[in-house]
C-alpha cells in the first residue's frame, strides 16, 4: 500500500513480475500509475546483447492495472522489439518522487524526455540538460533514487571519463542494457 500524492488515501497496489532476458524484474503500481520497477541483481548476465523472444508476465498477469499492462508492453518491445516501442505509450507513474517539485523530477523528466535510445550522457550534460550545470552531483543522487528503472534511462548516464559508473542494478546489467541499445539502434539504422 502506497499513499497517494493527497495522502489521505491509499493505491490498492498489484505486483507483476515480467521474465526478461536479464532475469525477473518486478514491477509494482496502481491504477493510477507505476510505483516501481524492481531490477534483478546479478553476478552473470546472459550472454550477448541480442533482442531476445522470451519476456513473458510470470506472476501477477491476472487483473493487471492499465498502467502495468502498458509496463510490459513497453518492456517487452524494448528487450524484444525495440523498433515498435516508439508507438507505446509511456505508463504513468505514480510514486511522490515523481510528483513533487523537485531537482530529482526535473531531472528525472529530463532523461525520460530528452536522452533516447542507444544515447548516453554523463552526470554533467544531463544537469546542464536539467537546467543547473553544477548539479552533476545531485543529478548521481537522482540516479540512485530512481524508482522507474529502464523506462526512466537512468543507465543512460554515464561518467564524464567514458566509464559506466554505478547503477542500482548492478555494473553488468548497466553495461549489457547499454550494449543492447548500441545493437539495436544499429539494427534500426540499416
Amino acid at each position: 500500500q502506497v499513499s497517494s500524492k493527497q495522502g489521505d488515501s491509499l493505491c490498492k497496489e498489484k505486483r507483476v513480475v515480467l521474465l526478461s532476458p536479464v532475469g525477473k524484474i518486478e514491477i509494482c503500481g496502481c491504477e493510477t500509475g507505476l510505483h516501481e520497477i524492481k531490477l534483478p541483481q546479478m553476478s552473470v548476465l546472459p550472454s550477448g546483447a541480442e533482442s531476445s523472444a522470451t519476456c513473458e508476465v510470470c506472476e501477477g498477469a491476472e487483473e493487471m492495472p492499465e498502467p502495468l499492462e502498458q509496463c510490459t508492453a513497453w518492456l517487452r518491445a524494448y528487450f524484444c522489439e525495440p523498433a515498435t516501442m516508439r508507438n507505446l505509450p509511456v505508463p504513468a507513474f505514480h510514486h511522490p518522487l515523481l510528483q513533487q517539485d523537485s531537482f530529482t523530477r526535473q531531472v528525472l523528466w529530463t532523461l525520460l524526455n530528452d536522452v533516447k535510445f542507444g544515447e548516453a550522457v554523463s552526470y554533467k550534460e544531463l544537469a546542464d540538460l536539467a537546467g543547473n550545470s553544477r548539479a552533476a552531483r545531485a543529478v548521481g543522487a537522482a540516479m540512485r533514487n530512481n524508482p522507474i528503472p529502464i523506462i526512466i534511462p537512468c543507465h543512460r548516464v554515464i561518467r564524464s571519463s567514458g566509464k559506466t559508473g554505478n547503477y542500482g542494478g548492478g555494473h553488468l546489467l548497466k553495461e549489457w542494457l547499454l550494449a543492447h541499445e548500441k545493437l539495436q539502434k544499429e539494427k534500426l539504422a540499416s
